[in-house]
């Protein structure tokens, strides 16, 4: 399995070995401990649950703190095995995987996962924008100028047809929301990983604003 859950430090520029500058995406990533086996013979399928983002034990409510093993034994319900040794976690996420041998409750996943010149998949939230008009959230050009218009100039013009279809159809591009959606960025370039702190820089921008939490796993697409 290749994954790990981190946060967006921000971005910088790296020089390659032969002096070109190259635009990067700094990442905390890790390090992650594992809070959850996932089987076919249990749950139907195979997986890795992970754990990022050490916190105060109060932050946690009762139910997340029994999943990490936190309460005492008269407390939590025993009809499973929950994860034992980790620190109070905010963020927890599964990786799909079929192989999920070699990995015990506890262990601890670090950015060595992960090797320059690998390719990944981040994926985050990205910054919320509030209430956009069309103009700002989908590039419209504007009605005109000039020739007597007053307050047209950022309208959205015309939503609907005539007698057919008599309605407006859906998925019309309109004003509303903008941002604060989940985004992949897919197939990023790994090109340093920074065992001693922690950090992933990749080739190229990622979702969300500094100090968002960011998920990365093997590329799809590669």
């Amino acid at each position: 399995m290749k994954g790990i859950l981190g946060k967006k430090v921000g971005m910088t520029q790296l020089y390659d070995d032969k002096g070109n500058v190259v635009p990067v995406t700094v990442i905390e990533a890790g390090p992650c401990y594992v809070t959850q086996i996932r089987t076919i013979e249990h749950d139907g399928y195979s997986g890795i649950q992970l754990g990022f983002d050490e916190v105060k034990a109060k932050r946690l409510t009762k139910p997340e703190a029994g999943h990490l093993g936190l309460l005492k034994a008269t407390e939590k319900k025993k009809r499973r095995q929950f994860a034992t040794k980790v620190p109070p976690l905010r963020r927890l996420r599964e990786f799909r995987t079929s192989q999920v041998d070699g990995y015990a409750l506890g262990d601890m996943v670090r950015v060595d996962v992960f090797q320059p010149g690998d390719h990944v998949d981040v994926i985050g939230k990205t910054k919320g924008r509030g209430f956009a008009g069309v103009i700002k959230r989908h590039h419209f050009g504007g009605g005109p100028a000039t020739h007597g218009q007053s307050d047209r100039q950022r309208a959205p013009g015309s939503v609907g047809s005539t007698t057919t279809p008599g309605r407006t159809l859906k998925g019309l591009r309109m004003a509303g929301r903008m941002g604060n959606a989940r985004v992949t960025s897919q197939n990023l370039e790994v090109v340093r990983v920074d065992v001693e702190n922690n950090l992933l820089a990749v080739k190229g921008s990622v979702p969300g604003p500094k100090g968002a939490f960011v998920v990365v796993k093997e590329a799809r697409k590669q």
